[in-house]
């Protein structure tokens, strides 16, 4: 039998991508999810099983039952606006489900532990390349209870024995290229798919939150990693834990920031269409610019992007919006 991996969040737009990798490099993934943020119909590849991290015995249940080779780690509100208006949210959902699930991986005597962290760990940086090595001085709760949970990581490894690799994402993209799932989110928030949802008329138009920002058009800066590619790094790091190979935190990214204006330039490109646009005000959480350098990724990890170019991040999720979607 194919070794199970738990996916926690993964029924959500990260989780389902990674399931699918995980599936074609021969794991059972199985997904926990509450289904709050996520949908039933973006698990194809393993079980359901439907249960809340705030919920200890939902998560000692699971393990029991499957006992995985590890955890992967997605499930968390993600929302920057909302964690500047409510910090206590963030920090009991990401930080008490995030200690609920490594307490029953303890208990239970799982070793191996992938998690999703952020660039957000960073804040304002004011535009430096952005290393593994960076300090980390977040400007928002969502941020700083990723970063509570890098932490937490680190010292259940010293008490307990468990192994973890550490990704901090910067913007993720696109869709599954066999379009079998992409972005889907309640409420989207995400910029190029509320881009392409005002280009196909499902809302009136797109808009841009600050054009006084110190970058070379006004408009933020962000580095954009295509969702297949982040789901292929992380059995990459799956498999360095297993392998035995030690701990390891890694950023991903492309190394090249795009402004706002660029890609919506680049969208009027793949979809041939206009983007009709307003202007807004900054919103309270944005840094002006936010870009990775992922060396270590690619040196350690043999991670090789090979779908994040800004036209096929957008055509894959063009595709993807031209289909159903998921429904409630």
């Amino acid at each position: 039998m194919a070794d199970r991996v738990l996916v926690t969040g993964g029924a959500g737009y990260v989780g389902a991508h990674a399931c699918k990798a995980l599936a074609r490099a021969g794991y059972l993934p199985v997904v926990f999810d509450n289904l709050s943020n996520g949908w039933a119909e973006a698990v194809k590849w393993g079980p359901l099983v439907r249960g809340d991290l705030m919920d200890r015995p939902d998560i000692d249940a699971a393990l029991a039952e499957h006992r995985p080779v590890a955890v992967m780690h997605f499930a968390a509100l993600s929302l920057v606006g909302e964690s500047v208006k409510d910090p206590a949210l963030y920090w009991r959902v990401n930080v008490g489900g995030a200690l609920n699930l490594l307490e029953s991986c303890s208990a239970a005597g799982v070793k191996n532990f992938v998690f999703s962290s952020t660039c957000a760990t960073y804040g304002d940086q004011d535009g430096v390349l952005l290393t593994e090595d960076t300090p980390q001085r977040p400007i928002n709760a969502y941020g700083g209870s990723k970063l509570a949970i890098e932490q937490m990581l680190r010292d259940f490894g010293v008490a307990h024995g468990i192994n973890h690799v550490i990704f901090r994402y910067f913007n993720v993209a696109g869709a599954d290229p066999d379009g079998e799932i992409g972005e889907q989110h309640r409420p989207e928030t995400h910029l190029i798919p509320l881009m392409l949802d005002a280009v196909a008329g499902k809302r009136p138009a797109l808009t841009v939150f600050g054009t006084d920002y110190p970058t070379p058009d006004g408009t933020c800066l962000r580095d954009y990693v295509h969702v297949a590619d982040l789901a292929g790094a992380h059995v990459l790091g799956l498999r360095r834990l297993l392998d035995g190979r030690g701990n390891g935190v890694f950023c991903l990214g492309t190394g090249r920031g795009f402004s706002v204006r660029e890609v919506i330039e680049a969208s009027r490109a793949v979809t041939n269409r206009e983007v009709p646009v307003v202007m807004g005000e900054r919103r309270p959480g944005d840094a002006a610019a936010l870009v990775s350098s992922s060396t270590r990724a690619v040196a350690e990890l043999g991670w090789e992007p090979q779908h994040s170019s800004l036209r096929q991040m957008i055509g894959d999720a063009w595709a993807w919006a031209q289909k159903p979607g998921f429904s409630a």
